[in-house]
C-alpha cells in the first residue's frame, strides 16, 4: 500500500513541482568527486569543491536560444567523456512518477542541440541514456526500446513487439508500486548489446474504473492489476545486439510467470550479468549470474526465508568487480556481505545486534563502508563505518551532540560530504564536510553555526516508550496541547500506519504535524500521539519486523490497542475522547482498531483503506500475508469488513473513486456490510481522485476542512 505513511505533506507534494525540486536537489557528482551538477535558473553548473567554485557548463542563454528553458529541465547526465549533456524535460507522470517526457542533447564543444526521438510522440521517451561511448542514445518510447545515433540523428528500434501489454524496457504498475521497478533496461559497458525487462502483461485481468463525472455517459478507465491470488505477469530478460536488434533471451531457470526478477545489471567491465529471481511468495531469493554471450546460467546464491525477502539493494563491487555486497537478514539482523561473484566465498562484513539501515558509500582504497544505522534508538539514525574485510569495530561517524536523523551523500571519492541533520523539533539543516576529518567545509555554514540561530520551540514533540501487557516494548512520540495542563484531562488522537512498509515513530522534523487539521492541534487542545507496533520496518532486529508475516490486521492491532490502553491509564488523558485516523495502510488499522477495539476508540477517520486484503495487489499483499493459494483464512482474519459489525463508535471513511492503488471497491465492499449490520457512518467520495486525493480544484482544502469538522464534533478539543 504505497502511501504507506509517508508523512502526510507528501499527500498533497506528489506533483510536478515537488517532483521537479527533488530532482533539482539531488546531488549529481562529477565522476571524481571534486565536484557536483546544479540546475539553476542560471542554467547548469559544475561546483568545485572544497571552495564551491561555480563552473557554467551550460547557460540559460545558451538553452533559451535553442528554444529549451533552465526552469523547465528536470534532470540531466553528462557522457562519459563529459562532451555531451542529456537534456530531459516537458515530463508527464506514468502512475506515480514523472518519467516520460523530451529528451535533448547538447554538445558541449559545438554548442549545438539535437532533439532524441523527435519522430516519436511528444514526451513519451522514458529513461534515456549515453551508451558508454556517448555516441548513441537508447531510451524506451510506447514500450519499445530505441537507439539515436547522434552523428546522423536516426534512431532504429532495438524492439517492435511492444504493446500496451507486451512491455520492453520498463515494467506494469505492480513491478513499478512495489518493486520500485521503472527504468528496465541497462547498456552493456563496451556498449554492444543492452539488457532489457520484457514483461508480459497481456494475461492480467484489467480493474475497471468508472468515470461518471466527465461526460454524460460514464465510461470506464482500465488498469492492468493483478490482485491477490492472480498470476503476475510473465518476466524474461533479453540482450538485444545493437546492430542487429537481434534479441537472445536468456534462459533463467524457473517459471516465467511463478518467478520476479526485481533486480538485474551488468557486472563492470564483463559480458555477464547479474540478477535476482524471487519466488512467487517472495521467501526464496536466488542470484544468477549470466554469460550473455554464451547464455550460459549459474546460480552463486540462495537464500530461504520464513517469513519474506526484499528486493536487493543496487550491488556494490569490490576487489575488481571480483565480489560484490549483499544485504541479508539471515543472522537476525539487516548485515553487509561480501560474496564473490562465483559465490565461493562469502564473509561478514557488518557485525553485531544492530541492523543496517541503508549504504552510504563504499571506501574501498581505504578498506572501510559508511552505511546509516542507529544500533541504540530505533527512531533516528546516524552515520557509522567499519572495515570492509570485517576485521573492525563498528565506529560512529555522525557527532553525538546532533541527536536526531541524519544523512549522507557521500562523493565518490570519499572526501566530501553533504550533510543533513534534523529532528522531530528542529527543521533541516545542511553542511558540506571533509570526510577525512569530520569537519564543515566553511564554520558559517557548518550546521553548529546554524543551530544557534534555530529558535527552540516552546511546545516540544517529546519521545516515550511504552510496555504493554504482551511484554511489547514500543516506541512513540507525542505532542502534548500549549498550555498543558496537567491536572486536565484531553482527548488523544492517534496517528497509525502499522504496516511493515512504513515507520510513523522518527526523530523528523514535522512528524507531528497533521496536514490535514485546519489549524493547530496543540493550541485547540489535543494530544496527539504515533507509536509503533511490530512488524514496522524499524531497525530493531529481524524477529521485530517479521513477527507481522501472515498477521496484519492482527498482531499490528493488538499492539496498537494495548499500548493505548496502557496511555488511557495517563492521569491527563480523557479516556471518553479517544480518536485514531491512518491513510491507505494506516485507514486499514484505523478500521481493524475501531470494529476490533471498540472499547477504546470512540472515533475513526479512515482514508482510502484496504478493507479486504484479497482485493489488493499480489506482490504486496503476498509477500507479507503469504500464499492464499493455500488458504485465505490469515487475509479474511485481518480485513477490517469481516469486523465491520462492531462497530460503536464515530466513522468517517474517505475514499477517491479514481484510486488505481486501493481500488474504490474497498469502500463499497465496507458499505454493504456496515450497511447490513445497520451501523451509522460517515462517507466521503471524492470523484475520479487518485490515491492521494489531492487533484483538482479545492480537493486538498476541502478534505481538510472534512477531516476538522468531524474531528471535532465527535471527538471534542481542550482540557476538562
Amino acid at each position: 500500500m504505497k502511501l504507506k505513511h509517508i508523512a502526510f505533506l507528501a499527500l498533497f507534494l506528489l506533483s510536478f513541482s515537488s517532483l521537479k525540486a527533488q530532482n533539482k536537489g539531488a546531488i549529481n557528482w562529477a565522476k571524481d568527486g571534486h565536484a557536483y551538477y546544479q540546475i539553476t535558473e542560471g542554467g547548469i553548473f559544475s561546483v568545485t569543491l572544497p571552495k564551491q567554485e561555480l563552473k557554467m557548463i551550460i547557460s540559460a542563454i545558451a538553452m533559451d536560444s535553442k528554444g529549451l528553458k533552465a526552469n523547465d529541465i528536470n534532470s540531466f547526465q553528462l557522457s562519459e567523456d563529459g562532451n555531451k549533456a542529456l537534456l530531459f524535460t516537458n515530463s508527464k507522470k506514468v502512475w506515480r512518477y514523472h518519467t516520460r517526457g523530451d529528451y535533448y542533447v547538447f554538445d558541449l564543444t559545438t554548442n549545438k542541440v539535437s532533439q532524441v526521438g523527435k519522430d516519436k510522440p511528444a514526451s513519451s521517451l522514458m529513461f534515456a541514456k549515453f551508451s558508454p561511448d556517448g555516441n548513441k542514445v537508447a531510451f524506451v518510447s510506447q514500450h519499445n526500446i530505441y537507439v539515436e545515433d547522434l552523428a546522423t540523428n536516426t534512431s532504429k528500434a532495438l524492439t517492435t513487439d511492444g504493446t500496451d501489454r507486451l512491455i520492453n524496457g520498463t515494467f506494469d504498475w505492480v513491478y513499478e508500486e512495489e518493486f520500485d521497478c521503472r527504468d528496465g533496461f541497462r547498456w552493456s559497458p563496451d556498449g554492444l548489446t543492452i539488457a532489457y525487462w520484457q514483461l508480459d502483461a497481456r494475461k492480467i485481468k484489467n480493474f475497471l474504473m468508472i468515470n461518471n463525472t466527465d461526460s454524460i455517459y460514464p465510461y470506464t478507465i482500465p488498469v492492468e492489476y493483478p490482485k491477490v491470488g492472480q498470476d503476475p505477469s510473465a518476466c524474461k530478460i533479453g540482450i538485444v545486439n545493437i546492430n542487429t536488434a537481434k534479441t537472445t533471451w536468456m534462459p533463467i531457470p524457473g517459471d516465467q510467470v511463478q518467478n520476479y526478477i526485481p533486480r538485474m545489471d551488468w557486472i563492470p567491465n564483463s559480458n555477464s550479468i547479474l540478477l535476482q529471481q524471487l519466488n512467487r511468495e517472495q521467501n526464496v531469493s536466488n542470484l544468477f549470474v549470466v554469460q550473455t554471450q554464451t547464455a550460459e546460467v549459474k546460480n552463486i546464491h540462495s537464500e530461504t526465508e520464513k517469513a519474506w525477502i526484499d528486493a536487493a539493494e543496487p550491488w556494490e563491487w569490490l576487489n575488481n568487480n571480483k565480489a560484490f555486497i549483499w544485504l541479508s537478514e539471515k543472522d537476525g539482523w539487516k548485515h553487509y556481505y561480501s560474496i564473490s561473484i562465483d559465490g565461493k566465498k562469502q564473509s561478514l562484513i557488518t557485525k553485531g545486534n544492530y541492523d543496517v539501515i541503508k549504504s552510504s558509500m563504499v571506501d574501498e582504497k581505504n578498506n572501510t563502508i559508511y552505511f546509516i544505522a542507529s544500533p541504540d534508538n530505533a527512531t533516528q539514525k546516524y552515520l557509522y563505518k567499519t572495515k570492509l574485510d570485517g576485521k573492525g569495530k563498528l565506529e560512529m561517524v555522525t557527532p553525538s551532540v546532533f541527536p536526531g536523523t541524519h544523512s549522507y551523500n557521500i562523493s565518490p571519492d570519499g572526501l566530501y560530504a553533504l550533510h543533513s541533520y534534523q529532528s522531530a523539533n528542529i527543521r533541516p539543516l545542511t553542511e558540506w564536510m571533509n570526510m577525512n576529518t569530520g569537519n564543515p567545509l566553511s564554520m558559517e555554514g557548518s550546521i553548529t553555526n546554524q543551530l544557534a540561530k534555530v529558535a527552540i520551540a516552546k511546545n516540544k514533540v517529546e519521545f516515550f516508550k511504552i510496555k504493554t501487557e504482551d511484554g511489547i516494548e514500543m516506541d512513540g512520540w507525542m505532542k502534548k496541547p500549549d498550555n498543558f495542563d496537567q491536572t486536565k484531562k484531553y482527548p488523544v488522537l492517534f496517528y497509525v500506519y502499522g504496516e511493515p512498509a512504513s515507520q510513523t515513530v522518527t526523530d523528523t522534523y514535522g512528524v507531528a504535524n497533521n496536514y490535514l487539521y485546519t489549524g493547530d492541534m496543540a493550541k485547540d487542545g489535543y494530544i496527539y500521539i504515533s507509536l509503533e507496533n511490530r512488524g514496522a520496518p524499524a531497525p530493531k532486529g529481524r524477529e521485530w519486523r517479521k513477527s507481522i508475516y501472515k498477521n496484519i490486521g492482527r498482531l499490528n492491532i493488538r499492539d496498537q490497542a494495548m499500548a493505548a490502553k496502557k496511555i488511557l491509564e495517563w492521569s491527563f488523558v480523557d479516556k471518553n475522547r479517544i480518536a485514531v485516523w491512518g491513510w491507505s495502510g494506516g485507514g486499514s488499522s484505523t478500521l481493524n482498531l475501531l470494529f476490533q477495539y471498540p472499547e477504546i476508540y470512540k472515533t475513526g477517520i479512515a482514508v482510502a483503506a484496504v478493507a479486504n486484503q484479497l482485493t489488493y495487489d499480489n506482490i504486496y499483499q503476498e509477500r507479507y500475508m503469504g500464499s492464499p493459494l493455500k488458504t485465505k483464512e490469515a487475509y479474511q482474519l485481518g480485513s477490517p469488513i469481516n469486523y465491520a459489525q462492531n462497530l460503536k463508535g464515530n466513522l468517517l471513511y474517505v475514499h477517491g473513486t479514481g484510486d488505481d492503488n486501493v481500488h474504490y471497491q474497498n469502500a463499497e465492499m465496507l458499505i454493504n456490510e456496515l450497511v447490513k449490520n445497520r451501523k451509522v457512518f460517515q462517507l466521503m467520495a471524492y470523484p475520479n481522485r487518485t490515491h492521494s486525493i489531492n487533484e483538482g480544484d479545492g480537493t486538498s482544502e476541502h478534505l481538510a476542512l472534512t477531516f476538522t469538522k468531524f474531528l471535532k464534533e465527535n471527538c471534542p478539543p481542550g482540557g476538562q
